[in-house]
């Protein structure tokens, strides 16, 4: 699980550590806008789209260990390349070479080694600790990351020149690049190969891709991810809206971040073993609604000194929200009777569908952002996200009577063909 943890979080470093915790400076660097940031992730959303259900065939035909190893090393490798600091043109085909190396021989396979540990009882728990264990790696080395940056442009960054700036941010790809393939060494290492038993029904889930097509359970899921993903990425604008918004300068952004990164591992394993004594669908729901009313407090809220108190705690059950929801998701492959012989095949196509934010929201929340400069554009995004939410909701609410059916169709289905 160590080993697993390291890798979930290190192979996302480049792509999305760097534009969450230090947007301000990103911004800064390259000289783009809200827009510009957002425009950079559609070639990543649209690789990895395209990625996400061949990369379950593979999850469920290669050893996890030999395609995360891989991944790892890919992804490190693009990270020199962005030490140069290419125009657009040239980030964005860095950002759609992620899309694959992070996605095609990597995702699936992480999820389908999780599902293993976790067994049949304990998938709360694993997703868990596997999402809980990530969120505590990432906020720790984002917290070093803002320490060098901070050493090399000064505690005052309005003072530091662009050449300074550039090359902190040149310093901070290089510790990430690191990061990432010592990762991969840790990976090819510890995490073992499949049992010979788990390796026949990956043999046999190829051959039943037309089953997971046909369950009405995995599609919910893949809906629900949709709306609980649109959370996790609007969590890389919290960094602006402390600049923006709260008057903060980059570094001070960056480490509230940071700091609020250490919610992570207490909402995801907490979630999970809430998830595991009164189930993962009305936990999810629960937090769904949460989500929903925190933003849409946010979405009537200025930063006004005498409501300061109230922003900061809204943010904050937003954030523990969104990171309760990704130690849980995924555990619905087992509450909702998923065979385990099709993990790989299902995630693929939940993660599909699922992960789309990464095309459009980005974009939209960049666009809200510029429209309306300053409070105005943030409250507008906040109130998209709540009506996300509202529509997650309604979805896992729908899937839990689903599940409460022992006569349901695809799950019955399935199981007849595992």
């Amino acid at each position: 699980m160590a080993a697993l943890i390291t890798a979930g979080e290190m192979i996302y470093s480049l792509p999305y550590h760097l534009a969450r915790y230090f947007r301000p400076t990103v911004r800064e660097v390259f000289e783009f806008s809200n827009t510009d940031l957002g425009d950079i992730f559609v070639p990543y959303g649209i690789v990895a789209m395209l990625a996400y259900f061949p990369g379950g065939v593979l999850a469920d035909r290669f050893p996890p260990r030999k395609l995360m190893a891989f991944a790892l090393v890919s992804t490190g490798l693009g990270g020199f390349y962005f030490m140069t600091l290419p125009e657009f043109l040239g980030t964005s085909i860095l950002f759609g070479y992620w899309g694959l190396t992070t996605v095609l021989p990597f995702w699936c396979a992480m999820i389908r080694a999780t599902r293993i540990w976790g067994g049949q009882t304990e998938q709360g728990r694993g997703f868990g600790f596997l999402d809980g264990g990530r969120g505590l790696l990432a906020a720790v080395a984002a917290s070093v990351g803002v320490l060098l940056l901070g050493t090399w442009i000064g505690a005052d960054p309005t003072n530091a020149t662009a050449e300074e700036r550039a090359a902190a941010f040149r310093l901070l790809v290089l510790y990430y690049s690191v990061l990432t393939m010592a990762a991969g060494i840790v990976v090819w290492k510890w995490i073992p190969d499949p049992l010979p038993t788990e390796a026949r029904a990956a043999r046999y889930a190829r051959s039943n891709v037309k089953a997971v097509l046909g369950m009405r359970s995995v599609w919910m899921q893949a809906t629900i991810v949709v709306c609980a993903y649109c959370g996790y990425k609007a969590l890389d604008n919290y960094s602006v809206y402390a600049y923006d918004v709260l008057g903060m300068n980059e570094i001070s952004a960056a480490r509230y971040t940071a700091v609020f990164g250490y919610i992570r591992p207490v909402a995801a394993i907490g979630a999970g073993f809430l998830g595991d004594r009164f189930g993962i669908a009305r936990v999810i729901a629960i937090l769904f609604g949460s989500m929903a009313a925190s933003w849409s407090v946010l979405a009537v809220l200025d930063a006004s000194p005498e409501l300061l108190l109230v922003v900061h705690a809204n943010l904050l059950i937003s954030i523990f929200g969104v990171y309760a929801l990704r130690g849980l998701y995924f555990a619905l492959l087992e509450e909702a009777r998923v065979p385990d012989s099709l993990t790989g095949t299902a995630v693929g196509l939940i993660s599909l569908v699922g992960y789309t934010p990464d095309i459009f929201l980005y974009p939209i929340v960049g666009r809200l952002l510029d429209a309306t400069p300053g409070v105005g554009g943030h409250q507008h995004a906040f109130l998209l996200l709540s009506g996300i939410a509202v529509a997650g909701l309604l979805v896992t609410i729908g899937l839990h009577r689903r599940i409460a059916r022992p006569s349901s169709a695809d799950s019955a289905g399935g199981r007849a063909q595992a």
